[in-house]
Parts: C-alpha cells; structure tokens; sequence
C-alpha cells in the first residue's frame, strides 16, 4: 500500500512534466508545444486500449456494445416464450385440423385421398415434431476449454482460448459454438454441428406441412370466408346499417323483404368453424412463405457448404482476393451432391430413407474439431 507521499511525488513529478511542455520564451514556439502536448496525451490514450487490430469496426462494436449487450439479454430471456409460441401455434393447428378439417375430409372426399390425408398429415407432423424436439434440446458442440492437441486457427477473445475452424463465439449462449450456424431464438438453442441436421429438417418439414395444410384447406377457407361475409351482411342487413364494399344502404329488414332473400343464419359453433379455418389458413399460408424463403436459403448454403456466419466471412474474403486478382475457393465445398450426404450423414442408398425420409438420431458426419478441408494453421491469432 503507497504513502500518501508517493501519490504526491507523483502528482508533482506530472505537473512538472506539463509544465515543460508549456510555451516559456516568446509567443513565436506556442504551437510546437501545444501541438507536443496534444501529441503526449494522444498516446497516452491510445495506450489504454490501442493495438494493432485496432480499427473502425472495432471502435463501432466498442461503442454499441451496451445495446448487443441489451439485446442479447432479451434474446436469451424471451427464447422460452419463442418456444412457447411455437408450440402454441403449431398445437392450435394441429386442434383445427382434428376437429375441423378431417370431419368435412371424411364426409366428403373419396377413400383414396382420405387415406392419403391420413397418412401424409401424420408422416408431417411426426417429422415436424421429432426434428424440432431433437433441435431444442440437442447441444450443438463446444469448443474444448482446455488445452489439447486439437489443431485451431485462431483465439477466441471473449473465452481467451483457442478455436477450432469453422467455430465461432455466441455471445447469447456465452460459448464457442463448433461449426456455428446462427443463435435461433425459436429454439432458444444455438445452431451448430451437432443440431444444424434437426434444425434444416424441422423448417423442412414445418414449411412442407405450412403448404399441404394450405392447399388442402383452400376451398374449405373459400366457403367459410364467404360464410362469414353473409353473416356480417345479414346482421348489418337486420340492423340498417352501411355494409362495406356492398354499395347499398339498408334502411330496414321489412322494406327490403319483399325482393330480397336473406342468407341463412348459422350456429355459434358453425360460425366458430367458420372463424378457425380462416384462421388455419391465414396462419399456414403466412407461415408458408416466410419459413419457405428461410429455408430456401438454407438450402441453398448447404449446397455451397457454407453456414450463415461462414457466407458473410467468405463473401468478404471472396472479395479481398477478387481485387489481388485470385480466385478464393471454399475449402469445405466437397460438391453440391456430396454437401448434402455429409450434411445429412448420407453413407448409402437406404440412409436416405431410413436417416432423411424417417426420425433418425444419427451422429453428423465428423466431430466438428478437425475438417478434412482446410489446411490448418500452426501458430494461432489472437483476434
């Protein structure tokens, strides 16, 4: 513990330094000395923080780090209502197709397709299910923290230790993820080698099912959206109220009686009905399209043997290299069909049923520490 004496000396020894640097003889050396202490305290800054990494992007994640720091705390707080909601919304579906849709499918379709419907609509939710269980609850692999011979290729500076290639720090889950993909708040889980399988195949078989129940119950939302318009016609019809969209104002339900022949009137539960399939398939078909584009993309990154974090990455370096006039070259592309097989763990004719086509709880093709691809480096950096 220093003396109160010491801090003096060296208050003293400060002001004496500055004092130096102050202009003594003439007004004609003011500048080089202001410019001298301007110079002194700019490295005294920089030597808080500065080092050769430094730059704009670093000075911009310096500064909004209060809000990443904000929202990665909602995310990860309001992951458990994600989940809820999603599973609120696929079981209110599931409830309208039971009660709803099979019974008219039933009373109105031949056998072939009500054996089809059954067999299609269970095979999907079976799929849809299994696969979102199996995202939400399989860890997606961390990197080792402690030391190994696991060859890496940089430092992680939010763990301070060495990363596998293709890992990447989630600052939700506060862990280097192996083979990270994104942080998906719908699963309040990460997405990384050992759940992207589960992940793509839950959006897969939720975008197919999104679609199928769209389709099938297009004519029955039809039927049920104009039943709900002739209802909302007769009661402003009884009422002499202004119907939208009508053109005519009704001043009475007698004056009109005469040559115009009210609809018929429905149950509360026929309406109920009525009500739940314009839901059905407003939620379906909106589900449809957004999910679908997701997962096109996707798609289409497992083509390219890329993830999500690794697209951006290679699309800048793509670029750098562009300009030196070389080509760069994705070190885990191993062919469009072969991406696939190692994506789903693909080894033979029958995997593609019994692995892709059926619920499966295979391992992924590797351990996500090593990679057949790129050439690791020997020293790492720190960045």
């Amino acid at each position: 513990m220093r003396s109160w004496r010491w801090f003096l000396s060296r208050v003293m020894r400060l002001f004496l330094r500055w004092f130096r640097l102050c202009p003594q003889r003439g007004r004609r050396k003011r500048p080089s000395r202001l410019r001298d202490l301007w110079n002194y305290g700019t490295v005294l800054l920089k030597s808080l923080y500065y080092n050769v990494l430094t730059n704009s992007d670093t000075a911009l994640d310096c500064v909004f780090e209060p809000i990443y720091w904000l929202v990665d705390n909602m995310t990860r707080w309001f992951g458990v209502v994600f989940v809820s909601l999603v599973i609120a919304l696929t079981s209110s579906v599931v409830i309208i197709v039971y009660l709803c849709v099979l019974p008219i499918i039933f009373s109105t379709y031949p056998v072939l397709w009500i054996l089809w419907h059954l067999c299609y609509g269970h095979w999907n939710l079976l799929m849809l299910v299994y696969h979102y269980y199996k995202a939400t609850t399989t860890c997606p692999g961390f990197s080792p923290q402690e030391k190994s011979d696991i060859p890496t290729v940089t430092i992680c500076k939010k763990c301070i230790v060495p990363k596998p290639a293709r890992t990447h720090h989630c600052s939700i889950c506060n862990r280097c993820i192996l083979k990270m993909d994104h942080h998906c708040p719908w699963l309040n889980n990460c997405v990384g080698q050992f759940n992207h399988r589960y992940f793509f195949s839950f959006c897969l078989f939720m975008t197919m099912a999104c679609i199928y129940c769209s389709i099938s119950a297009k004519d029955m939302f039809l039927d049920a959206y104009s039943a709900i318009e002739s209802g909302r016609y007769l009661d402003a019809h009884s009422q002499g109220e202004v119907v939208p969209g009508a053109g005519l104002i009704y001043i009475s339900f007698s004056q009109q009686s005469s040559y115009q022949t009210p609809p018929p009137a429905f149950t509360r539960q026929e309406r109920m009905v009525h009500k739940s399939l314009v839901y059905l398939w407003v939620l379906t078909s909106s589900v449809a399209v957004a999910l679908g584009g997701l997962t096109l993309w996707h798609a289409i990154l497992i083509t390219r043997g890329e993830t999500s974090v690794e697209r951006h990455i290679n699309h800048k370096e793509r670029r750098r290299l562009r300009l030196k006039g070389k080509v760069f070259r994705n070190p885990y592309h191993h062919g469009k069909i072969n991406n696939w097989k190692i994506f789903f763990g693909v080894e033979k004719q029958s995997d593609w049923l019994t692995r892709v086509l059926l619920p499966s709880s295979h391992l992924p093709h590797g351990d996500g520490l090593t990679w057949d691809g790129p050439a690791h480096k020997s020293n790492t950096m720190a960045i």
